[in-house]
């Protein structure tokens, strides 16, 4: 998944060519740089995912994450 996610932000250019613009993207991130910056965010997200995955604090992201909606930190 970080392999992917670098290289999804590095050759960003060259997906942008292959694979074509992506009308959300460029809707919601047109002035920002569209569908360049969705790629370069998506590719972040993975490794950012990778990351997390490969050191094995995925459980205790997710616990720290919905901690306020289960309430996992307050006293009873």
């Amino acid at each position: 998944m970080t392999a992917a996610g670098s290289g999804l932000v590095i050759k960003t250019e060259w997906f942008l060519n292959n694979f074509g613009r992506i009308g959300w993207f460029e809707e919601k991130l047109g002035a920002e740089g569209g569908s360049r910056l969705g790629y370069k965010l998506v590719g972040t997200a993975l490794i950012l995912i990778g990351v997390i995955t490969m050191t094995g604090s995925g459980s205790d992201m997710m616990l720290w994450i919905l901690s306020p909606l289960l309430k996992y930190n307050q006293p009873v």
